[in-house]
């Protein structure tokens, strides 16, 4: 069993290389293993681009007869803009096929498994589960329910603040953290602030990193349009776009003069006097939007909390006090009232970075504490 599970932390590797890069599509990445050596690995590069398993029985050539195939995902069994892997598998001599996790495409939901099966070929699934699932998270919950899969992002104190009672908060967290961040938008359809960050910080909101990188789509929540025409989200140079979400009680002047410097004003419904988080969330998943880095904003962190619209939380917590009872915590409002009603996260991970830790969780299946 532990021979198999590294053929499919490989698998994993492959696919992560293309995460963020394969929309509407999921990250895939697939190896095929004869006599106990990897004679053939790919990954799935971009919509359009043949899958994983294809890239994997090309390299492997005439050396696919008889070997066995690892993949993060069930193969496809429908013609989309690429055939069927399913085919491609069986066509290739495949002997047996080993499967991260299932599809959660309603238009292959098992079926790739059932035509493998059906053509004689042993499949077994859940190598890896978690891990696998994890690759595909955007994907799944965009594909299942039409909404973007949404990671909320802070750095903290070690007494819980996110910024100082001024509202500094440059740089709570670390060289390793911030990198880790930019990695992450590197690896995301969107990146998305409340107005108040705007305010304070003037981000950029770009992916900067040593070897380049990909910029999202930047979102600004702004609910009454109180964004300076000056800041700079507004004027980077950057081949991804600006999107302020705002209410339909924005300054129609202003609007105009901001669609005029080709930023778009999505203007969405109100609801407790700000922008609907929920009919946001519908609209970005209408345009294909799967991921959303949720970076700042204790009051829209906590819209969306309380919407049951974030899915993962990442906080780094670094080694700093400032003190006091005024500083800014992570979500503004009023929280649980008592430990049994608190979200407690599941699928728990832990890295450091320098003197910074990461702690990372799902919010989607957990529970209270």
């Amino acid at each position: 069993m532990r021979l198999t599970e590294d053929y499919m932390v490989r698998a994993l590797e492959l696919g992560r290389r293309a995460e963020g890069r394969t929309r509407p599509n999921p990250p895939v990445g697939a190896v095929v293993v004869r006599d106990g050596a990897i004679v053939g690995e790919g990954f799935h590069p971009q919509a359009g681009q043949p899958h994983a398993e294809i890239f994997a029985l090309r390299q492997a050539g005439e050396k696919a007869r008889g070997a066995d195939l690892y993949v993060t995902l069930e193969p496809c069994s429908h013609q989309g803009r690429t055939g069927p892997c399913v085919e491609a598998v069986i066509g290739a001599g495949i002997r047996r096929v080993f499967i991260g996790t299932r599809d959660p495409n309603p238009l292959v939901e098992g079926q790739g498994i059932t035509g493998l099966q059906g053509a004689g070929i042993p499949v077994q699934v859940g190598i890896l589960e978690s891990e696998c699932r994890r690759l595909i998270a955007p994907f799944a919950k965009h594909i299942t329910t039409g909404l973007p899969f949404v990671i909320l992002k802070s750095a903290m104190t070690l007494d819980g603040k996110t910024a100082t009672s001024s509202g500094d908060s440059k740089w709570i967290s670390g060289p390793g953290s911030r990198e880790h961040v930019h990695r992450l938008r590197d690896r995301v359809d969107a990146v998305m602030v409340g107005i108040g960050t705007v305010l304070d910080d003037n981000p950029r909101l770009t992916t900067r990193l040593p070897d380049g990188g990909r910029d999202p789509l930047r979102i600004v929540v702004d609910s009454r349009l109180r964004i300076s025409e000056k800041a700079t989200v507004l004027s980077v140079p950057s081949e991804a776009a600006t999107l302020i979400a705002t209410t339909r009680a924005a300054p129609p002047d202003k609007v105009a003069r901001l669609e005029e410097r080709g930023v778009e004003v999505l203007q969405i419904s109100e609801k407790n006097g700000r922008v609907d988080p929920a009919e946001l969330m519908t609209e970005l998943g209408a345009r294909g939007i799967q991921s959303v880095l949720l970076e700042g904003g204790s009051e829209l962190g906590s819209s969306l909390l309380q919407a049951g619209l974030i899915d993962r939380v990442m906080i780094f917590i670094a080694p700093v006090l400032i003190g006091g009872d005024d500083g800014k915590g992570l979500f503004a409002g009023r929280g649980a009232t008592r430990i049994a009603d608190a979200l407690r996260l599941s699928d728990i991970f832990v890295r450091r970075f320098a003197d910074d830790v990461l702690i990372e969780g799902e919010v989607g299946k957990c529970s209270p504490a």
